[in-house]
């Protein structure tokens, strides 16, 4: 066996290599429990001693908080790389309309575009009006039924009075009009056409009567409690329907039925989930009731386009147009049957397919729209908490929105009676339940909470946080506390919104809530700020502010909250930043690690290096290393750069706990990466550990690595004790004493009396044979 020299030749400015003695640097550093890092939290330098303990420790003293913070942060960024990902094929397109002034004034209007209120002192005809004959045809020449028509038809004709329901967008208007025009056909005197009913809340008054005989009506109520008007209010489709109003109402349409008999007329009554709740409650039975089921809108499409026509052949090149333009994909998201009508208004004129599906699938104008309609708390609320944690679980959803609701709401002495589930197709349209696994949800169990367009919830974000300006602190302090949420899930996606309100208005993102948590005491809180502003520079418009952001804080002072700051810059450099951008986040890391005497940074910029690392950007990391550590002498940025090599190769890998690791190769969970790719990096590698076990202090902990890579990972890694020994004779082949080192070492490890290492043995034979 050859022994370990006493010296090196000073020229060669190594540390000497180690004399033998009766313990290693390996069982030292496990036996000395190292002190936690103090000096993380006081202002001024932190030395080199408590610098280099934290890293040998691997975590310092926020283990438990830095591997949670990890970990919702490894979640974060595979759904940030599935939002930039863009699956829908579309792009936000009118974003800049969020700068305009929006305006929740005015009255709710109808379908067809008339107000619910008339004036005082309108009533009896004034408040009917009858459809044109235009209008009856465009509704009934196409028609398609939906499944229950005849169901519906024979309720009606029966009771003279229908209630309808259904989510908006299913068509019950021209379902309505088809069912009044059939009814007064059959009933054979009906020739008095069909009206609309411009004020609902007529009919409830004492002694009304049909203003026209012999005809039907049409009368419609808005979706939402705040849209319905007078008549909701006696119907029960308030919050007041506790109060028993919603019963009285439904009394009261008794001897409306009456005077639809004595007058040879039918009703049709339209409205969302507050009618169907009404109507389903005592004194229902007086009137006939049929939940709507949507109409596919592709038949729709194709009714209108092809009319009653069989042609097969003109149906199938339908069916190509509809699928090469993606007018199939902009229906499944936007299913409403006036979209369907519209795009087969266009595809019969010849017009640009492409184009209107494209404006269709654009959700600005839908989430404009929406907000325009829905301003109660508890729309609001479930609407923000999906644009969040879409994909979470619904009750996951629901306990968020329930906490948003509260603080959107004034307190009251009882928590409110909320009922997301009800709602969702009345009043959000755009939200599917959905099991994990399949299709639409049908039956009961843990479902996910999805948009129909994979874009919605970013648009929702940022029109909320762009425009609901009382509601925005409340918006960002819910926000807050769901980055401290004990699911992990919902941490990583909290801190993914809050990356998408910094992409819609970086500058005061950074100086409302960005800074302040970058700056945190908590981990979470860090980590969360890290990954918004990965979210947000990956943006190619917000991108030079982002990284203008962290070299900002990577260059900060000695503090202890400018070290945090320095810290988080080192963190976001290493996630989804730097896999696009790698030569911006070494320059961040050389930033924060470069103070001088200052180490304060070191395990931050250290733990930057490993995540970048595994971003599969290896290479440009490596390569700073070695241009760092190129004087190879005692100065703090050779020794803070080698520790961090040694660190980033004694750290084991943990593959992401869904969907494909960052790094786009096969390597071996639980082994450093460093040591699974070791092939594609074996000159980087070589040089780099042949600096650090000739230097001290970092010699210590490189020994400890490489025995680690020796003894543990090699048999875990098929391949790799092969790949280790041509390392090993790289770095013995190098001038000075690398290879006298390394014997000596690889001996010591063999013979080991309580752990002997064959791994080693293997290697000290290889070495010695080559030499």
């Amino acid at each position: 066996m050859s022994k370990e020299p006493t010296a090196e030749p000073a020229a060669e400015a190594e540390a000497p290599v180690p004399e033998p003695t009766a313990t290693d640097p390996a069982s030292a550093t496990k036996d000395t429990a190292p002190e936690p890092l103090s000096g993380e939290e006081r202002d001024g330098p932190v030395s080199e001693t408590d610098a280099l303990r934290s890293l040998a420790d691997g975590v310092g003293h926020e283990a438990a908080e830095r591997s949670e913070a990890l970990r919702a942060g490894a979640i974060a960024d595979l759904i940030a790389q599935r939002l930039n990902a863009d699956a829908s094929g579309t792009r936000i397109g009118t974003l800049a309309l969020f700068n305009d002034t929006v305006s929740f004034g005015g009255g709710f209007h109808t379908a067809g575009g008339r107000p619910y209120g008339t004036p005082a002192g309108l009533r009896s005809a004034e408040a009917a009006l009858p459809f044109a004959s235009q209008e009856l045809a465009e509704f009934t020449d196409l028609f398609v039924q939906p499944e229950g028509y005849d169901e519906a038809l024979g309720g009606l004709c029966e009771h003279r009075l229908l209630v309808l329901t259904g989510p908006a967008g299913s068509g019950r208007e021209a379902t309505a009009v088809n069912l009044l025009a059939e009814a007064s056909a059959l009933d054979g005197g009906g020739d008095g056409g069909c009206h609309r009913l411009l004020e609902p809340a007529v009919m409830l008054e004492p002694g009304w009567e049909p203003p026209v005989k012999n005809c039907g009506y049409l009368a419609e109520l808005a979706d939402g409690p705040s849209g319905v008007g007078e008549f909701a209010a006696a119907f029960g489709a308030s919050r007041a329907v506790g109060a028993g109003r919603g019963s009285a109402g439904v009394r009261q349409l008794a001897s409306v039925v009456t005077s639809l008999r004595a007058s040879g007329c039918h009703l049709v009554l339209t409205g969302g989930h507050d009618l169907a709740v009404a109507a389903a409650g005592p004194g229902g039975e007086t009137v006939a009731r049929h939940a709507l089921t949507p109409v596919d809108p592709l038949a729709v499409l194709e009714r209108r386009v092809l009319g009653h026509s069989e042609d097969p052949d003109a149906r199938a090149e339908l069916h190509v147009l509809i699928e090469s333009s993606g007018t199939a994909g902009a229906l499944r998201e936007q299913p409403a049957a006036r979209h369907a009508v519209h795009l087969a208004s266009v595809i019969s004129a010849g017009g640009d397919v492409a184009a209107a599906v494209a404006a269709l699938r654009d959700p600005s104008g839908q989430v404009r729209a929406w907000f325009d309609q829905h301003r109660e708390p508890e729309a609001l609320a479930f609407t923000l908490a999906s644009a969040v944690l879409e994909d979470s679980g619904y009750l996951t959803v629901a306990e968020a929105a329930v906490k948003l609701c509260a603080a959107l709401t004034p307190p009251d002495l009882a928590p409110p009676d909320l009922r997301f589930r009800d709602r969702l197709g009345y009043e959000q349209h755009w939200i599917q339940l959905q099991a994990a696994d399949s299709g639409p949800a049908v039956a009961t169990g843990p479902m996910r909470v999805r948009f129909r367009n994979a874009l919605l919830g970013q648009v929702i974000l940022v029109y909320a946080w762009s425009t609901l300006d009382g509601r925005r602190d409340a918006v960002l302090e819910w926000l807050r506390r769901l980055l401290s949420h004990s699911d992990l899930e919902v941490r990583a996606r909290a801190a993914v919104a809050a990356g998408v309100l910094t992409w819609a208005d970086h500058h005061y993102a950074t100086h409302r809530f960005l800074t302040t948590w970058a700056g945190s005491t908590s981990w979470p809180l860090r980590q969360a700020a890290a990954t918004a502003l990965g979210v947000a520079g990956n943006r190619p418009e917000s991108a030079d502010a982002v990284w203008g952001l962290l070299h900002d804080w990577a260059c900060r002072g000695s503090s202890a909250y400018e070290r945090r700051l320095a810290g988080t810059a080192a963190n976001a450099a290493g996630g989804i930043l730097g896999r696009h951008s790698p030569d911006q986040a070494v320059a961040v890391l050389r930033s924060a690690l470069d103070r001088g005497d200052d180490w304060g940074t070191l395990p931050s910029v250290a733990w930057g290096g490993v995540h970048l690392i595994h971003q599969g950007q290896a290479g440009p990391l490596l390569d700073a290393y070695l241009d760092w550590s190129a004087p190879q002498d005692l100065s703090p940025i050779v020794v803070k750069t080698l520790s961090a090599f040694v660190f980033a190769a004694s750290r084991p890998y943990e593959k992401p706990s869904d969907g494909p690791d960052a790094t786009g190769r096969a390597v071996v969970p639980g082994v450093p990466l460093l040591l699974s790719d070791l092939p594609r990096h074996s000159d980087r590698l070589a040089e780099l550990w042949a600096r650090a076990l000739a230097r001290r202090p970092v010699q210590d902990t490189a020994l400890v690595a490489l025995r680690e890579w020796v003894t543990s990972y090699a048999d875990r890694c098929p391949g790799s004790l092969d790949a280790i020994g041509t390392l090993l004779a790289d770095v013995a082949g190098r001038p000075g004493r690398h290879r006298e080192r390394l014997l000596w070492w690889l001996a010591k490890w063999a013979n080991d009396r309580e752990h002997p290492s064959a791994n080693a043995a293997a290697l000290h034979r290889r070495l010695e044979r080559d030499s």
